[in-house]
């Protein structure tokens, strides 16, 4: 399976680790559902069955509607895609040492306080963290070709992964 190196760790994207499970279980299913909405929450439960309709992995997300640029417009599919990458996760898929998944690890980590830069400028946008990263790598790659534009436009982030994003889209990393 593919990783991408963030901050020094290897993570697997959800869509990388639902290819090596249909390629390695092709009979099994992932059915999804909504759990509840609640004021602007939106809570999804996979759970993963094998050939003979047996549960065999579950695995819940939730996400807030407005909390991030990408969740303005994609907090429901985000909920999903972070269910799914639980479940798979519980089955080993994806994994090498803890069973959170990078989204959760991101969303506790963005509550923290963050450091400002030493810069003599203000720019009040939001950071990016490593979970909207790795959401614009995974819309960009779904086909969505304007969404490293937007995301260097609204948020500000680290050189590297400016760079990382622009060389996806094909620039030179020097923009």
């Amino acid at each position: 399976m593919k990783k991408i190196n963030i901050q020094g760790k290897d993570y697997v994207p959800v869509h990388e680790r639902l290819m090596e499970f249909w390629k390695n279980n092709p009979s099994w299913s992932i059915r999804t559902e909504i759990m509840e909405s609640p004021d602007g929450t939106v809570r999804f439960k996979a759970s993963i069955f094998d050939e003979q309709g047996i549960l065999r992995a579950t695995g819940h997300a939730e996400e807030k509607e407005d909390s991030s640029f990408i969740n303005k417009t994609s907090a429901l599919e985000n909920a999903e895609t972070s269910a799914i990458g639980r479940a798979l996760g519980i089955l080993g898929i994806g994994i090498d040492t803890s069973l959170a998944s990078f989204e959760e690890v991101a969303n506790a980590m963005k509550d923290e306080p963050k450091e400002r830069p030493a810069f003599g400028f203000d720019d009040d946008r939001e950071w990016m963290t490593q979970a909207q990263f790795i959401r614009t790598i995974d819309r960009f790659k779904s086909g969505e070709k304007d969404i490293i534009d937007k995301a260097i436009k609204t948020f500000r982030m680290r050189r590297d992964l400016k760079e990382e994003l622009l060389k996806m889209k094909g620039g030179n990393g020097n923009g």
